[in-house]
């Protein structure tokens, strides 16, 4: 259920965060927050006024986030991706100003992908932007496919190699 099986390293974090303007940011969506990693470092740097939508499917991930981070900003929903249009518009949110996702793109069939990859593009709002980390660089040409230029960097964890892309809408 995890797309990696060891917790995203601090620096990674650090990268894939640094393209975030917290400042204005007032809607973000991650995908697949599993324990809560990426999530909590988001809670530390949004504005007080912002919320974040983090979309898990696994039950027990669901539950784990709500009781270890009790911050009235985040809004976990237990859902898919894909679905990332109606759970806004069940929260009665606009677009988001960020989407943010470390779901493993390359190991889903291509049909999944493709529905997430577009409705992340629709969810956005103009010159919003959707900030992915992968262990494969297999998603790119998916994501030029959907957002056109993609914006990519590339770096060394402890373990293995990491792909960071910056898709604007």
């Amino acid at each position: 259920m995890l797309g990696s099986p060891i917790p995203s390293p601090h620096s990674l974090v650090e990268k894939l965060l640094e393209r975030v303007n917290w400042q204005n940011a007032r809607i973000i969506v991650e995908y697949g927050p599993g324990v809560g990693t990426i999530t909590s470092e988001i809670l530390k740097r949004m504005h007080p006024e912002a919320t974040l939508i983090a979309i898990e499917t696994n039950q027990e991930f669901v539950e784990f986030l709500e009781s270890s981070f009790p911050d009235p900003r985040l809004r976990v929903v237990q859902g898919s991706a894909g679905e990332v249009e109606a759970v806004l518009k069940r929260l009665n949110f606009p677009q988001a100003d960020y989407v943010i996702s470390g779901i493993p793109f390359s190991t889903m069939p291509e049909a999944a992908r493709e529905e997430i990859l577009r409705a992340t593009h629709s969810a956005l709002r103009p010159m919003g932007a959707f900030l992915v980390y992968q262990y494969s660089r297999r998603v790119l040409s998916s994501l030029e496919k959907v957002f056109g230029k993609v914006q990519r960097n590339f770096m060394l964890s402890r373990v293995l190699p990491v792909w960071l892309f910056y898709c604007l809408r």
